[in-house]
């Protein structure tokens, strides 16, 4: 045989090996890259990476609860086997699984559960650092209202922090516990109902145990405003005047401020050079910064931190709206650590909402870059309340992005106080989603850029991180003394 016919057999075979090879891989279907479990109250979700899509079918049974997930095209491998490994046992939703080969190519998980749920089933596209998603979100099946949450995390609080403040005489008659939080799953507690009759009881003291208490109001059904008790550590207001002659600036409820740590779960944010995560350092901002505000009142009233999530798991952007917007937050700030291509870039900086262009370039990308959170995090498209979610990022207003300046001024103002350099010294606008409240003065604070060494290296400080926390706990001070809360009824 002549070379050319050497050759041309050379090719041909070659050929039908990678053609063989490419079928194998076909029949072979996608593989296991990593599995993750996100546990929290709201949901608990778990996430299964692969090299390629995933199908699946999923069945709930009850009595008792159980979700079965079938997976086609794929094997069972060490990756999956891990999964069972990862249920914690204070996981609300889930209490175990099992996964085992069903079928050829199917294998089947199946989770023992701890109460009923409704499951969404989804998959996402890869996206950053992520290959192919199959992403499970096992929520309960009655969807937790923030503001059932609220009011039971302060009903538990106020008679702990009531009984520490003022400890009974000795021969004095106990008073009753307040009820406890309902557990996951209970239906017997009714905090609405509770917080209701526990008003109904204060209005029959004496006048003067009543003018001793820091009055604020709750929302309840109908709009009925409701007194909830005060926070022990709220200093004492003098008997309150007859209605026609209150004293000026001085309001009769809780003051809620809402606190967003950005990113969460799938979604680690930015990440500093030394592996460093913005998710973490700004839920550690938030916490401290809710200790400083729960401590806190305005004109006698006292100050409430709301957090749209207090652990690691995902929000998707128009949940943290509203959540803040469920519980009629007075103000809302989210908090995030910047980061840029280089690692030169640093400073602090502070946003508000614009409706129009952003005010520089930089604040463009960023809020380009902040919205992309929920391409990352993973949201559900096709649920129809991200649709009502999405409706409500629209509704802006002129009067909520100035009070938003005035905020962001009175913070930025209070950073610069602490030393910590500005990336910029005025506040910036643009298009971020998470300030698309429109009754609720919104700011976005980058506590410093995370990819510069020598400020992801303070930001892990716990001294700078209290700095940061007291110097917008000031900022938050500034604002309320020149722009007072409005006295009005929450309402469901």
């Amino acid at each position: 045989m002549s070379p050319e016919g050497l050759k041309r057999r050379a090719l041909l075979q070659g050929g039908s090996l990678a053609l063989l090879l490419g079928i194998h891989e076909i029949a072979r279907g996608a593989s296991i890259v990593a599995v993750r479990v996100w546990p929290a109250e709201d949901y608990t979700r778990v996430t299964i990476e692969s090299d390629g899509r995933l199908n699946s079918q999923q069945l709930v049974v009850g009595n008792p609860p159980r979700l079965a997930v079938d997976i086609e095209g794929i094997d069972l491998n060490p990756a999956l086997r891990e999964l069972v490994g990862k249920i914690k046992p204070d996981d609300p939703y889930i209490n175990g699984l099992r996964v085992g080969q069903f079928a050829p190519s199917v294998v089947r998980i199946v989770f023992d559960l701890k109460q009923a749920v409704a499951p969404q089933v989804f998959s996402l596209a890869p996206v950053a650092a992520y290959r192919d998603r199959l992403v499970l979100d096992l929520y309960p099946q009655k969807p937790i209202d923030p503001l059932e949450s609220f009011i039971s995390e302060r009903m538990r609080e106020v008679p702990n922090k009531a009984q520490a403040a003022a400890p009974a005489p000795r021969n004095a008659p106990q008073m009753a516990e307040a009820p406890a939080a309902p557990k996951a799953g209970a239906e017997a507690t009714d905090p609405l109902g509770d917080l209701m009759a526990q008003a109904a009881r204060a209005t029959q003291q004496p006048s003067s145990t009543a003018s001793a208490a820091a009055a604020g109001r709750a929302p309840a059904g109908g709009g009925l405003p409701l007194q909830v008790p005060p926070v022990a550590s709220a200093p004492t207001p003098s008997p309150s005047p007859a209605r026609g002659g209150a004293t000026p600036n001085q309001t009769d409820r809780i003051i809620i401020v809402a606190l967003d740590p950005g990113h969460g779960g799938e979604d680690p944010g930015a990440i500093g050079s030394n592996g460093t995560r913005e998710k973490d350092i700004v839920l550690q901002i938030a916490h401290r910064l809710r200790e400083r505000i729960n401590a806190s009142s305005v004109n006698g009233n006292p100050m409430r931190a709301f957090l749209t999530r207090d652990a690691d798991f995902f929000v998707p952007l128009g949940t943290r709206v509203q959540k803040a917007r469920r519980v009629q937050a007075d103000l809302f700030v989210s908090i995030h650590a910047d980061a840029f291509t280089t690692p030169d870039a640093r400073g602090a900086s502070v946003f508000a909402l614009s409706q129009g262009a952003a005010s520089s370039s930089a604040a463009r990308w960023l809020a380009n870059k902040e919205n992309q959170a929920d391409k990352v995090g993973g949201v559900n498209v096709g649920n129809h309340e991200v649709q009502v979610q999405r409706a409500l990022l629209d509704m802006s207003t002129t009067a909520q992005i100035n009070d938003s300046l005035r905020l962001g001024g009175a913070m930025l103002g209070e950073i610069r106080g602490i030393g910590a350099r500005l990336h910029k010294g005025q506040v910036e606008q643009a298009g971020f989603a998470v300030l698309k409240a429109p009754d609720i003065p919104s700011v976005l604070v980058e506590t410093a850029f995370i990819s510069n060494p020598e400020e992801e290296a303070k930001l892990r400080s716990v001294a700078y991180q209290e700095d940061l926390a007291d110097a917008l706990m000031r900022g938050i001070q500034r604002y309320f003394a020149q722009n007072p809360p409005l006295a009005r009824s929450r309402q469901l």
